[in-house]
């Protein structure tokens, strides 16, 4: 039986749902953020992060709230955009696929009897895999069945290629930093409950 939502647990959400609102437009508070002038989003980071934190169950509600405010126009997508015609566009799939991705980090985290370190690399890989082939499928559908911008699926991965080196070097930080992170926050949720 799944738990209610604890005060706590809903300001972890929150909090991880601003989090993703801050790294979509990162490089637009501080623009020498750029990697071969590749934008360094840091949502895939904070998605993964909260997969490996929360669990699956909260950190796949951290990136559905966070959707969710961005679709009903708020603008917390990449370079302020909002609505749900952003979901539509050729990135509207890397937004669905933080909700999934999140989730499957924190099912990997949760299904482990040891919480060693090569736990924390393998879910966020399964996590960043996750983004990549989820998010580069739908811009290439997106371009070629009603965006009429036709794309080869290689050339479609092909303009990931920078992102995915990016995220894949910001995927191993968040690995190595989120063990001691994550017991911090598991004991602190244990203390609550027994409270």
């Amino acid at each position: 039986m799944k738990r209610k939502l604890t005060t706590y647990d809903i300001t972890l959400v929150g909090m991880f749902a601003a989090l993703m609102a801050v790294g979509a437009n990162i490089t637009s508070w501080a623009p020498f953020l750029q990697i071969a002038n590749v934008p360094l989003s840091m949502q895939p980071f904070f998605c993964i992060l909260a997969g490996l934190l929360l669990g699956s169950r909260l950190g796949a509600l951290s990136m559905t709230i966070y959707a969710l405010i961005g679709i009903a126009g708020a603008p917390v997508f990449a370079q302020f955009s909002g609505g749900i015609g952003v979901i539509f566009g050729s990135t509207g799939g890397f937004i669905l696929s933080y909700i999934i991705s999140a989730y499957a980090v924190g099912k990997v985290i949760e299904l482990s009897k040891e919480k060693k370190q090569a736990t924390f690399f393998t879910a966020s890989f399964v996590g960043i895999a996750l983004i990549y082939v989820i998010g580069t499928t739908y811009m290439w559908l997106a371009l070629n069945v009603w965006m009429n911008a036709p794309m080869s699926y290689g050339a479609a991965w092909g303009v990931m290629a920078w992102f995915i080196v990016k995220d894949a070097s910001l995927t191993i930080l968040g690995a190595l930093i989120a063990p001691r992170i994550y017991f911090a926050v598991t004991k602190a949720a244990q203390r609550r409950i027994a409270a």
